[in-house]
């Protein structure tokens, strides 16, 4: 009688899985992805190459769209399946493998604007119950004279309309966000709001604090980043999917005394890690050039690391790394490190922790760029302090004194010495941390990218089975 409890699992190994469902054919292809609106973008730019970039949930359709597009401007279509970081930005890496001259980027979108190649957002238009979201308005807001900002998930734009109308003649003092794809040029005006790729303008005596905002749309990295950037307003939400509205009850202060506790983390770190996390946002090189000179002028060695979508297992790989800085968009820069084995920090968190000039002011800000000079945000580093005149200072976590003073140039600390030699002029010698040593003599070095090198094949049916045995290699008989 054989055992249950002994087998080499070769059956589970082999075991083939199916999707339960598959994805459902959409019946207007056309009114769903624009195509006359994606046409129109192709054929008045002259493209021929177009890169098509979906979210895994609309990949179902990608063949179907790419054909039609192809007959409808006589261009070469490629479908990026998979993004090189967040499918919420333009994966303009990616695009640049088959050369395309421009990108058609379908779903949800961060709207961060791009350094290169021309884009066209094409949300798809997912289905809101007009009738249901201005009811539960009403529920939520039932004074008339009330003061909302409405703000909304990208794939309910083309129902906003609609929306304004059915709102707008009961409260007069309703203000409903536009969407802005890409930097609009001019200075904001007094009481214009731009974040998250969204404008507004507040024209009440009082600012944005006098208004209560309400989102459109599902609990995700949209609505976090607009909470604790304006954590001063009451939040209330409508979700679509489930066709219930609600004030929002999440504990902003209590987020934000998590995200403090990382900037206290942050100061008491030596080795710190810049992940990059974007390479189609504009202002990503500037801003790796702002944090790695703020952790040279604050002491900290740093370390740069393309890692693709960051993961625990991929971090953990850096032991030597006391914390690790996430350069991405707005959307996927409030990484929940909770499952980390060394937190992960956003650019304004760091710059809190390394810059004594600046102060936390109860803003919170999750767009780097926001921090770059010239920028609403930017604060100059102040002069150097000699050691002996720095204030001391004591880390809440570990109880240790720390120093919290920007040192000078490292070019213009260290005299002409014939005993000690500089090796580069990006490392300190006053302290040698035997992991940091460690970390400079490992690298890596991935695929060779060969930008419109590589030819483009159209894909194939691969190997079946387990690597052990695949179907086409056959089973040797002992």
């Amino acid at each position: 009688m054989a055992t249950a409890f002994s087998s080499d699992g070769e059956a589970a190994l082999r075991r083939e899985l199916r999707a339960a469902v598959a994805a459902a054919p959409r019946s207007d292809l056309d009114g769903f992805y624009e195509m006359g609106r994606a046409a129109a973008f192709v054929r008045d730019g002259g493209f021929r190459k177009v890169a098509l970039q979906f979210p895994d949930e609309l990949l179902a359709d990608a063949v179907e769209v790419a054909g039609r597009m192809e007959a409808a401007t006589g261009a070469k279509m490629y479908v990026l399946g998979d993004t090189t970081y967040g499918s919420c930005c333009v994966d303009e890496v990616a695009a640049e493998h088959v050369g395309a001259e421009a990108v058609l980027h379908y779903g949800p979108a961060c709207l961060s604007p791009c350094r290169k190649l021309p884009v066209l957002h094409i949300f798809g238009q997912q289905p809101l119950d007009v009738g249901r979201c201005t009811e539960a308005f009403r529920e939520l807001y039932p004074e008339q004279q009330s003061c909302v900002v409405v703000l909304y998930d990208v794939v309910y734009a083309h129902a906003m309309g609609e929306l304004e109308q059915q709102l707008c003649p009961k409260y007069p003092n309703i203000i409903f966000s536009r969407l802005v794809c890409g930097d609009l040029p001019g200075p904001t005006v007094p009481g214009e709001e731009r974040k998250f790729g969204r404008q507004f303008l507040v024209e009440a005596a009082g600012g944005l604090q006098d208004y209560a905002m309400f989102y459109v749309g599902a609990e995700g990295l949209a609505l976090t980043s607009f909470l604790l950037t304006w954590s001063r307003c009451p939040f209330s939400s409508f979700n679509p999917i489930t066709g219930c509205g609600r004030r929002e009850t999440l504990n902003v202060n209590r987020a934000l005394m998590r995200r403090l506790y990382l900037v206290e983390r942050a100061r008491d770190a030596s080795v710190v890690g810049i992940l990059v996390g974007t390479l189609g946002v504009a202002g990503y090189l500037t801003v790796l050039q702002h944090l790695r000179e703020l952790l040279c002028r604050a002491g900290k060695r740093s370390y740069t690391l393309a890692v693709g979508k960051p993961n625990p297992a991929k971090l953990a790989n850096f032991l030597e790394v006391d914390i690790f800085v996430l350069v991405a968009c707005a959307q996927n820069s409030l990484l929940d490190s909770s499952d980390f084995y060394r937190p992960v920090v956003t650019p304004y968190e760091l710059e809190l922790a390394c810059n004594p000039a600046r102060e936390w002011t109860g803003n919170y800000l999750t767009d780097f760029r926001d921090l770059l000079p010239g920028a609403c945000a930017h604060v100059e580093l102040p002069p150097a302090v000699p050691a002996a005149e720095a204030v001391p200072d004591v880390s809440l976590i570990t109880g240790r004194m720390r120093a919290t003073h920007l040192c000078g140039p490292l070019t213009s600390q260290l005299p002409p010495s014939t005993a000690l030699a500089c090796r580069d002029q990006t490392r300190a010698l006053a302290e040698i941390s035997p992991a940091a040593s460690f970390l400079e003599s490992r690298s890596w070095q991935g695929l060779e990218q060969q930008l419109g090198q590589t030819p483009v094949s159209r894909a194939v049916q691969g190997r079946r089975g387990i690597a052990i045995a695949y179907e086409d290699e056959g089973c040797e008989q002992p």
